[in-house]
Order: structure tokens, then sequence, then C-alpha cells
């Protein structure tokens, strides 16, 4: 008794003999293209979501340095005593001098000289 023997194909199940010779289906190749476009879709959103994430951790040093930073100076300042006490009463400043540029300063100076001369000869004369 024999058994009757049946070839195996290689060929994907479905496909006919004129599918095969033509190259993949277009279905095929449209699916491969949208499945690469979502991957690349993916691939953005990873890298969007990685700056998001620095961006967060960058944040939060900023803000532990922040509130380290107040809590450190909360903590350490001299009593109000010490401090005056510790300044001199007798600062001497310099002397300041302030000089003021006016648009009418020939007018000014000529209505100076006059009244200088006026109080001149004023008391010149007896």
């Amino acid at each position: 008794m024999s058994f009757p023997t049946r070839s195996l194909s290689t060929r994907l199940p479905g496909a006919g003999s004129q599918n095969a010779s033509a190259g993949p289906s277009p279905m095929l190749v449209a699916r491969i293209a949208e499945k690469k476009a979502e991957l690349d879709h993916l691939k953005d959103l990873r890298d969007l979501s990685a700056a998001v994430a620095g961006q967060m951790e960058a944040l939060e040093q900023k803000l532990s340095t922040l509130s380290d930073g107040t809590e450190a100076q909360l903590a350490k300042p001299p009593p109000q005593e010490e401090t005056l006490e510790s300044e001199e009463p007798n600062m001497s400043l310099p002397q300041t001098l302030v000089r003021i540029p006016t648009e009418h300063a020939p007018t000014l100076q000529a209505q100076a000289e006059n009244a200088a001369e006026n109080a001149e000869s004023s008391m010149a004369t007896p």
C-alpha cells in the first residue's frame, strides 16, 4: 500500500500563480506605508516626550535651588541689635556737587550779573 504524495508549496496561502510573479499586492504596500508613517509619528512623539521630560527635570532642579536658597537666607539673618551696633554713627560723606544744565543759562546769567551790578551801585551811592 502506498500513500499518495503531495508537493509542499512555498507560496503564501491564497496567493495565486499570477500574484506571485507580479509582486506584493497594492493593499499590502498601502498597509506597509501606513505602518511606516505610524512609526515615524511614534518616533517624533518619543523625541518630544524626552524633551519635555528633560525640561521638567531642569525645572525641578531650579525650583529646589530656589526653595533651598530662600530657606537658607531665612535661617541666617543676624539679629537686629548686632546690625545697628556694627554701623559707625559718624560716617563722613563726601560733599555732593550737582550741576543741572538749563536752556536759559545765558539769560539767567545776564539777570544775575544785572542784579550784582545793581547791588554794587546801590551800596556805592550813599
